[in-house]
Order: C-alpha cells, then structure tokens, then sequence
C-alpha cells in the first residue's frame, strides 16, 4: 500500500498536540472527499467526520483519534519528528506520535477508501469519525457536545482500535472492561511559609506533602479489595523554591484509574479524606483544594458486539487474535458509543516487529524489553501494522453491513 505508506510518514513527521490537529484534519478531510465521502470538519474542534450511504442497512460508525503528544523523539528514523511548538505555558514544546495515532488514522484513511472501492459487497452506512484531543480526554465529548449526534446518522455499533506493542499481524482483545477509568486531579496545598532556620514558626508544605503522597499508596494496598483493581499516581509535586525557604503552598497532580463505579467512588473518597486529613494534622490553617482536571469513563466492550467483531476476526485471520487482560490505560472512546446508546467494540493492533517475537523469545520478555506507547523510542513498524489495520477496521464493518 504505498500510498498509505507515504501517508503514515508524513503523518509522523508531522504531529500536532491535542486541540491543534488543523494539518491532520485537512489531509483526512481531502482523502474522505477523493473516496465519495461526504465530509464535516470543525466538530468539537477539529473533528473530522466521514459520511458513506449505500442503501438500505445497519450504520457502523470507525473512530481514529488524530493528536499527538508534548514528547522529544527518539526513535533515530528518517521520517522522525522534528516538530516544536510554543506550549500553553509559552515554552517550546517538542511533539511526537509517540502513541500510534498516526497510524490510526492511516488505518482508517485506508478502510474508508476500501469500503468506498466495494460498495457492491455491502449496504447500509459508514461513519469515519476522526477525533481530536483524545490524550487529554476531551476530543470525544466535545465531538457530542458540538452536536456529532444531529450531524451524522446514529449508530448501530461503534468501533476502534489502539496500535499497542504486540507483534505486527495481530490482533488483541478483551471482552467487558478493556481500559480503566481516568480521573486527573489537581490538589492544591496550604501551610504557612517561614524561614527555613525557624520551622516552629509555619507548618512546612513539603512535610504535608510528603505525607499526602505516602499515605496515597496505602489507598490500593489497603482500602482496594484484592479482587478489584485501581492505580493510584502522583505524577508532578511543585512545592518550595529555595533550600532555605519553608514554602506555603504546594501542587500534586495525579492519575488515578479504575474500572468500576464502585471502587472509582471508594478511591476518589479516600483521596479526600487523606489529603484533608494529613492537612488538619500538620495544623494548615487553610483545608486543600482538589481540582478534576478531566475524566473519562472506562472503555466497556459489548459482550454481544465483541463475540459478533471477534468471530469475523477469527474467520479472517485464523490464528492471529489472541484476547488479552484488561488494561490500565484509558480512553475516551467509549464516551461515543455511550453518548448514542450504542454498543461498542475497541481491539488492539499488534505494532512492534514480529521478527522479535520469533521462537524461542518469551513473548513477556520481549514485551517489556521494546519501546511502548508514550515513550520517545515508539514507532509501529510500518508493515504488517497498516495492513492489518484496515483489514481489521473493514472486517470489524462488514460483519454488521448486510451484502
């Protein structure tokens, strides 16, 4: 597929951070219009939507999600990422797809123009949706928020897939739960700055941080039954500016992932009343704020959809589509299926060189061996991974649209 080939380079070698896929957007909008598609641009940013009618029959809507991440590349490939952008903060940002999503949306790129080549093979309706912003969480419900719903034909099902670090050829799934939950939190602290000679005079923030961190790691180990499953990170801690300055505020920022409403609830409640709770003892004069940064719930495969996407899997590639644990990686492409009552099927593309995974290698080994996503050394290799994913993506469609 050398068409598709160039596509995927040219992707990589031009990223674009969440909320800024102007670029992205364009190309996929002018292959959608060159396939037949009708095209809508500007959904809930730069959300791309793909419209093919071919008569009567079920309507299955293909998601890709087009942003990439603030990460400096170092994978060493011709067709690395050189790009910089000025940040939020006004600093100079390196990007990179360091997740694979420029491969997502060359997949479905390929799948539409597939479907669109054999519209006497199939009828119903194909809805290529492209999302913004999936890696802060926002891309999908802003797409719902900006009216997806009224603008493209409901959905019978909707379906995904993530490149992941398994051999290229491959396909992985996980019926029920596949991802966690995701809530960002802010929290905000409060002591009483001083001079770093006279501690009986403030009540030292980096103190009460360092026990709010400590006591958050007994939140899994202790208060998460050992039948449920929960990650509990504090990613960033901001507090003090001077060795010899006591600071007066502090900043924690964490992830915290869960599959269950349940334990979501039991989590967050206990992140609250420890974060309270270290502050009244170290005698703050002024109780932490805790801020939701974002949150998105956890990505639930249909138990009737999945058997119906994995049979045809199975028919297509025997021997290829092995399920998998769930993961502990977050989406927001359920929102979507949510969002229109409709069931949902998300799988995974193996990415990484099947030559690694030869006999006698140990396919954990090797797992934890290569670079994975978000890391500065991930890159898919190129072939099988476009081929399988179209042929996934258009598999994944046609066992829902009649011939």
């Amino acid at each position: 597929m050398p068409d598709l080939k160039d596509l995927y380079i040219d992707l990589h070698a031009h990223p674009e951070l969440s909320g800024q896929e102007e670029r992205t957007s364009g190309i996929v909008a002018a292959a959608l219009r060159e396939s037949g598609y009708e095209v809508i641009e500007h959904i809930g940013g730069y959300g791309v939507v793909g419209i093919l009618r071919n008569g009567e029959g079920p309507t299955v809507w293909l998601r890709a999600d087009m942003d990439a991440l603030p990460v400096k590349e170092a994978t060493g490939l011709d067709y690395a990422s050189d790009v910089v952008v000025e940040g939020a903060d006004g600093v100079p940002t390196p990007v990179m797809h360091a997740c694979g999503h420029d491969m997502h949306v060359t997949a479905l790129v390929g799948a539409t123009a597939t479907l669109a080549g054999s519209t006497d093979e199939w009828k119903g309706t194909v809805v290529a949706v492209f999302q913004p912003a999936e890696e802060n969480l926002s891309g999908a419900r802003a797409m719902i928020d900006d009216g997806l719903l009224d603008k493209a034909p409901h959905p019978d099902v909707v379906l995904g897939q993530h490149v992941a670090p398994g051999p290229a050829g491959m396909v992985f799934y996980h019926p029920g739960a596949t991802l966690a939950a995701s809530d960002a939190l802010e929290i905000k602290l409060f002591g009483r700055g001083g001079h770093g000679s006279r501690p009986e005079t403030t009540v030292d923030t980096v103190v009460l941080a360092a026990a709010v961190i400590t006591r958050l790691q007994t939140i899994v180990s202790r208060e998460v039954a050992a039948g449920d499953e929960a990650v509990v990170t504090v990613g960033r801690v901001e507090v003090g500016t001077k060795n010899n300055i006591i600071p007066g505020e502090g900043v924690l920022e964490m992830s915290v992932r869960t599959y269950t409403p349940e334990v979501r609830e039991k989590v967050l409640a206990a992140i609250k009343r420890i974060v309270d709770g270290e502050a009244a003892a170290a005698g703050a004069d002024r109780m932490p704020e805790i801020r939701t940064v974002y949150n998105s719930p956890p990505t639930v495969n249909d138990d009737a959809a999945t058997t119906r996407v994995i049979d045809a899997f199975e028919t297509a590639f025997p021997g290829r589509v092995l399920p998998v644990p769930a993961g502990t990686g977050s989406e927001d492409f359920g929102i979507l299926g949510s969002a229109a009552g409709a069931p949902s099927v998300y799988w995974f593309l193996g990415g990484a060189d099947p030559k690694l995974f030869a006999p006698p290698a140990d396919l954990m080994t090797v797992l934890g061996q290569i670079p994975s996503n978000h890391s500065p050394e991930y890159a898919p290799v190129i072939e099988p991974t476009t081929t399988m994913g179209v042929a996934a993506l258009v598999t994944a469609a046609r066992a829902w649209l009649s011939a």
